[in-house]
């Protein structure tokens, strides 16, 4: 891992508070806020069209980039301005049948689940939950127990927005697989703070977004999807940058992942989202990701020490994202109490985990999750105010 020093001084944001949001939106570094705001610079100068065809060379080489960050081929890789776009680009992409089964985790996102209510009713899809198995993490052999010829695709989540647990992805695809089921995997929690590889974890299809742990700008997102699972997909959303229009009433669609990809974007936040994958790299994911668990670890472990405080996160792998309660405050005002003590967090509902959090009898918990610029006498200063929040007498969810 690289001088905690210098990823500091790098991250400005991070020496006035103690910083623990980087699951919800992380601090940009400097290199990134560098970027973005020279090419906005330089667009007010010359103008947007000649400002991208200077940077043609940085937008070509991101396919590269994240190629060897997801563990895909360039070709496979494409850009959007958000992780949901990039995952309902997907599912709107594969050639459902009425009929056809999806099968999610417990611990679905609302936006996928939303997204896949809405596909069944108007597709005739079958949407179908696969339980939790006693460590919270998705059952492997409940799943395989409802795959059979009529499931279309598997949507996994990598990492749960309101817990720690890492979901068992290689043996969830290697049962889907089995089976003649599609892999998408919702890796918007997972890249930047995991290794996150296509050729090791096995799945079809990829997506994920730049402001969370990778650090890049908002409005940023990226899929990766396997080539033999791409010229079977039916895109019907596209654009002149995903087909050309070869005649009058004739267009030819690319042979690459960028038939999924729309001409319209943010260059600046392109090249941002480009650059926080090379910081990413540049550091190591092994790396990273050793010291985003060593943080999490002993965060996790001093709060679940504290009187009248609970711990929530499940799963036998954990990762960078805490989540708690403090008994009888109500978790967005333990939120804005920290806030108070210069310390940043933020709070899961149940509205974006209806499966998950009401089944463990959670209407919301406090998320913290550290990333590998904060230090352990921030997290220990975290501890202090969350610890002063629990001896409170009288302390109720109004107060």
């Amino acid at each position: 891992m690289a001088d905690l020093a210098a990823v500091r001084s790098d991250t400005p944001g991070c020496r006035e508070q103690v910083f623990l949001d980087s699951a919800g939106s992380s601090l940009p570094p400097a290199p990134v806020l560098t970027t973005v705001i020279e090419h906005l610079r330089r667009e007010s100068e010359v103008g947007g069209y000649r400002a991208a065809a200077e940077r043609q060379d940085a937008l070509e080489g991101g396919y590269g980039t994240f190629a060897e960050l997801l563990g895909c081929a360039p070709d496979e890789v494409a850009f959007t301005d958000s992780a949901t776009r990039s995952w309902l680009s997907l599912l709107d992409a594969i050639p459902f049948r009425e009929g056809d089964r999806v099968l999610v985790g417990e611990s679905e996102y609302a936006a996928n689940a939303v997204a896949l209510l809405r596909h069944a009713e108007r597709f005739g899809t079958r949407l179908e939950v696969v339980p939790s198995d006693g460590s919270g993490q998705l059952d492997v052999a409940a799943l395989r127990g409802r795959l059979d010829e009529r499931v279309r695709l598997v949507s996994a989540v990598h990492v749960p927005t309101q817990g720690g647990l890492v979901n068992p992805v290689r043996e969830i695809t290697r049962a889907a697989h089995e089976a003649g089921a599609l892999v998408m995997l919702d890796a918007c929690q997972s890249v930047g703070q995991l290794p996150v590889r296509m050729d090791e974890l096995g799945v079809d299809m990829l997506t994920g977004t730049g402001r969370k742990w990778l650090r890049g700008p908002r409005g940023t997102g990226f899929l990766a999807v396997r080539r033999s699972v791409l010229d079977h997909l039916a895109p019907r959303q596209i654009d002149h940058s995903g087909a050309s229009w070869v005649a009058e009433r004739a267009y030819r669609l690319r042979a690459d992942a960028r038939v999924l990809q729309l001409w319209e974007t943010g260059i600046a936040e392109r090249l941002g989202l480009i650059r926080a994958a090379e910081y990413l790299l540049e550091l190591g994911v092994a790396q990273v990701a050793t010291s985003v668990a060593w943080r999490a670890a002993h965060l996790r472990d001093a709060l679940a020490d504290l009187p009248g405080v609970r711990v929530h996160d499940l799963g036998e792998r954990t990762c960078g994202i805490v989540t708690f309660t403090v008994t009888g405050v109500d978790p967005e005002r333990v939120r804005d109490r920290l806030a108070e003590r210069g310390v940043t967090v933020t709070v899961s509902t149940a509205a974006s985990s209806r499966m998950d959090l009401p089944r463990r009898g959670l209407d919301a918990v406090v998320r913290a999750s550290p990333h590998y610029f904060v230090t352990a006498e921030q997290l220990d200063a975290c501890v202090a105010a969350v610890a002063d929040l629990a001896r409170v007498p009288g302390m109720s969810p109004r107060s």
